[in-house]
């Protein structure tokens, strides 16, 4: 943890400096990488100490004043904890609630998709002939089928492909 402690119209002694890093060595168990700014001034008869912890894009803070700037200090680091451990179980439930939403999800799907329109697609209808309607069929070798307007009978028709995948069957309607 990368630390940077201020006194403002105080001198921070050696003794302030180890017990702010001791008592900040809670705080950084919780994260991997973070940085700490820690102001510590004297206003009236009061010890005020001023906390900044960044970690993971988070920023927590915690203010307090005393009559003892060690107990300041104490009350920071307490509220900091906490502010940390309720935003890390708040994640945590988060990410849980959204893998089990996620699993009932891909549950009912997979027990619902069954007789369903999964997939549409739009085209153009284009009159033409069914000959034409096989040599454009035949341009796109991974299409099944072709959608046209007959230009011999002025309905829409259907040109697919037959198994043998040598022959072509026309879908027309009787009326």
């Amino acid at each position: 943890m990368k630390i940077k402690i201020t006194g403002k119209e105080l001198k921070i002694t050696e003794a302030m400096n180890d017990y702010v890093e001791r008592k900040l060595e809670r705080i950084d168990k919780y994260f991997e990488e973070s940085e700490a700014e820690v102001t510590l001034k004297t206003e009236k008869n009061e010890q005020i100490a001023e906390i900044y912890v960044t970690a993971n894009g988070e920023k927590y803070r915690a203010v307090t004043e005393d009559k003892d700037m060690y107990a300041s200090i104490d009350k920071d680091i307490d509220i900091l904890e906490g502010q940390i451990r309720k935003a890390k179980t708040k994640k945590e439930k988060m990410m849980r609630e959204a893998s089990i939403k996620t699993m009932e999800v891909e549950n009912q799907a997979t027990a619902e998709i069954k007789d369903e329109i999964i997939k549409t697609s739009y085209y153009e209808i284009k009159p033409m002939l069914p000959e034409d309607a096989i040599l454009k069929l035949k341009e796109k070798p991974s299409h099944n089928f072709l959608v046209f307007l007959n230009v011999e009978t002025g309905k829409v028709n259907a040109i697919h492909k037959l198994k043998d995948g040598k022959n072509y069957g026309l879908v027309e309607p009787e009326a």
